[in-house]
């Protein structure tokens, strides 16, 4: 009889525990907070297919050239399976908000230089992060 109540206690203290601890890690993740500073949103696109591939483009002005946070911004951006996610970071230099489309050329030609860095992730999960505008 004791034996089976320390059981039924010890399992209790371990699922309190467990949902405890999942509990805690659920709200405490980094959200998109933790780049406050570094950008600023210029525009973004979203197409209205939802039963097909679901393209989102986004647009940011960086206000902090390092590299390695824009690979995590465009890391935590919403992608859709079989769909396409598109970040363009621009340079600092460009203020204005950018019209984007869902094709080739995704907005004007004449900013295209000013694109610091391109993250895209594909309809499988693959990511691509390069300096500039792809080719």
């Amino acid at each position: 009889m004791k034996s089976s109540k320390l059981i039924f206690y010890l399992l209790t203290g371990v699922v309190i525990f467990l949902v405890v601890w999942i509990g805690k890690e659920s709200f405490t993740q980094p959200g998109l907070d933790q780049f406050e500073g570094k950008y600023k949103m210029l525009s973004s696109f979203r197409n209205e297919n939802n039963t097909g591939p679901v393209v989102r483009i986004i647009s940011v002005k960086s206000l902090d050239p390092n590299k390695e946070w824009m690979k995590s911004f465009g890391d935590m951006q919403p992608h859709t399976k079989y769909g396409r996610t598109l970040v363009f970071f621009f340079s600092d230099e460009v203020d204005q908000e950018i019209s984007l489309s869902p094709t080739d050329p995704y907005f004007t030609s004449g900013l295209k230089p000013y694109v610091l860095a391109t993250y895209e992730k594909g309809p499988m999960g693959d990511v691509k992060f390069i300096d500039g505008y792809p080719e």
